[in-house]
């Protein structure tokens, strides 16, 4: 309550200040999520529901069994892992609805599908950010590993498990009937995520300017920001790249900041899956990917 009056009051008092922050959060969200974001979730939302889709879980079944996943919840791993945040939840979503995945299995799933896609990693915080491509490149492998490390843990209380091997038949809905309807669902979703950005851009330049008084140190106070916006956190952390930089960098893009948090669970609340459990299991998951930036910055900068 604090916070929500505390964010209206700064709104308030700054309007200018803070009103332009939401403009340049939605310009953000114009220029750089929705040329990416929008055809890759038409598309994956396309792709689970052909016939294609529940030929690949079968084929995938065996190897995501070790996360205790099903073939289906491991091919929406592989969407997210190409696409990025929302297009991971959103086939999650999808496939609760369709009956291929149960509400205990969704938890798993959306852990695993909870991936940055290598285009941010490497060329935005790689190239862009550091000037480095190959800091990118073991960003990406730090946040990799980092989920599917958590994942495993997290199937190791293995109680007996029945997952379901083979996707349910698609709806029969012609082509004429099932493109605009998914490209209705597709738009209202990048929508629902450029409002997230603009918000939470928003949000993070007030955390700013009330942590300035502070004194803090550069780093913690780009990680705090990160912890609510998480590209302005990787922006202020990572042009003077050390081993603590990226490890702080690889925690922000695994946990995903409340920001990626947000877009994610406009679709994950409809599984009714526990907020507080994919909370805990995201840190843990960051956790991992910041113990192995750090590892391997050590190394590279050696």
């Amino acid at each position: 309550t604090l916070c929500v009056l505390a964010a209206l009051c700064a709104l308030l008092a700054f309007p200018a200040r803070y009103l332009a922050c939401v403009t340049e959060g939605a310009a953000l969200w114009a220029a750089c999520v929705l040329p990416a974001a929008l055809p890759f979730i038409f598309l994956t939302a396309l792709l689970a529901g052909t016939p294609l889709f529940a030929r690949l879980s079968r084929l995938t079944a065996p190897l995501f069994a070790p996360f205790g996943v099903s073939g289906a919840g491991g091919c929406a791993a592989l969407l997210s892992l190409l696409s990025g945040y929302p297009a991971g939840a959103k086939t999650v979503q999808r496939l609760y609805a369709q009956g291929a995945i149960g509400r205990e299995e969704a938890l798993r799933c959306a852990c695993l599908a909870s991936t940055s896609g290598p285009a941010f990693l490497v060329g935005t915080a790689g190239a862009a950010m550091t000037g480095n491509a190959a800091l990118g490149w073991l960003l990406l492998f730090a946040h990799v590993t980092g989920v599917l490390g958590g994942s495993l843990l997290f199937a190791l209380p293995r109680k007996k498990r029945v997952l379901r091997r083979d996707m349910p038949p698609p709806d029969a809905l012609s082509a004429a009937q099932s493109v605009p309807e998914t490209l209705a669902e597709s738009v209202l979703a990048v929508l629902t995520v450029g409002g997230a950005v603009a918000l939470f851009y928003a949000f993070g330049c007030m955390l700013t300017d009330a942590l300035a008084p502070l004194g803090l140190p550069p780093a913690w106070s780009a990680f705090l920001a990160g912890l609510l916006e998480m590209t302005a956190g990787c922006s202020r952390l990572l042009p003077s790249p050390t081993p603590a930089a990226l490890a702080g960098a690889a925690f922000l893009v695994t946990f995903g900041g409340a920001c990626v948090l947000m877009q994610q669970w406009c679709f994950l609340s409809r599984t009714g899956i526990p907020l507080a459990k994919f909370l805990g299991m995201k840190a843990v998951q960051a956790c991992f990917a910041a113990l192995t930036a750090f590892a391997l910055g050590t190394v590279f900068f050696q």
